[in-house]
């Protein structure tokens, strides 16, 4: 899948080499790839948008950390379609540049989500500052560009063994059956093989609204495996619904869409693509 025409995929990934992007983009597409790196998740989507890039890998929930809702306006902001997902198992370590013992570490950086899984570990250290940074990789290259040894990173293995930092403390998420799930987006629809769909849509403000979407999902045997309210710009107290739906028979899922169609606001298919397995490490 990492070749078209002889061309490279361009893959837009969030942080730099070495990121859980980047590995999470590999483990899609296959390693002939060419990765687009991007600081934020806005300058992923003007990546994806402009063209800079054929597809995009983007977090967008974490199995400690909870769902990265600013993702989710990104999604409806952009109109991008999701092409695939990637459960993705996350081990975090914490490194530092080689002869820095832990005793010497007075901060420690990375990205807000991976501070956010190592929290209980972070939080019992004495006299240290946590400080957040654009990407994990970002963290563990900038100590080694600036020869910091007063700081440690939280990043994957790859980070460290690419800019030559030693690890202090391995494994150290809350919990070890931590994953990230990632959406892989294109600019257009693709859907071959589907029996998975994200949706977002509005309900009326009244008691039992929603209850009676899910309920048609229930009628027509679609699964529901997740389901998130994200707040409605200028509109106080108005939430638009995304929510994740499977099924093993194509025509129940259209059948339920008909229906919900007619009961909802806004309808939007975010993408129709093929469910990933989440397999522990």
């Amino acid at each position: 899948m990492g070749k078209k025409n002889n061309v490279r995929l361009r893959i837009a990934i969030q942080g730099i080499a070495t990121s859980f992007h980047e590995v999470a983009a590999f483990s899609f597409f296959g390693k002939s790839i060419e990765t687009v790196e991007c600081l934020s998740f806005h300058r992923l989507c003007e990546a994806l948008k402009s063209g800079e890039a054929d597809h995009a890998v983007m977090a967008i929930e974490n199995s400690i950390a909870g769902s990265i809702l600013p993702n989710y306006f990104l999604l409806q902001q952009n109109h991008f379609s999701i092409h695939g997902e990637l459960y993705l198992p996350i081990h975090m370590h914490l490194m530092a540049l080689p002869g820095v013992a832990m005793q010497n570490i007075r901060q420690i950086e990375s990205h807000p989500m991976a501070i956010r899984q190592c929290a209980e570990f972070l939080h019992a250290l004495p006299g240290v500052a946590i400080r957040e940074s654009e990407d994990t990789a970002f963290s563990a290259r900038r100590i080694r560009d600036e020869k910091l040894k007063d700081t440690a990173a939280v990043a994957n293995e790859q980070a460290a063994k690419k800019f030559g930092l030693h690890i202090l403390e391995r494994r150290i998420e809350t919990h070890k059956k931590n994953f990230t799930r990632f959406l892989m987006l294109s600019r257009e629809a693709n859907g071959l093989g589907a029996n998975k769909a994200t949706l977002c849509f509005e309900v009326r403000n009244e008691a039992g609204s929603l209850a009676d979407i899910l309920t048609i999902f229930k009628q027509h045997q679609i699964n529901l495996t997740k389901i998130q309210s994200v707040p409605i710009i200028g509109k106080p107290s108005e939430y638009s619904i995304h929510v994740d739906v499977e099924w093993r028979q194509r025509k129940q899922y259209d059948q339920a869409l008909k229906v919900v169609l007619r009961q909802v606001r806004n309808l939007n298919i975010l993408g129709e693509y093929k469910k990933a397995n989440i397999q522990f490490s």
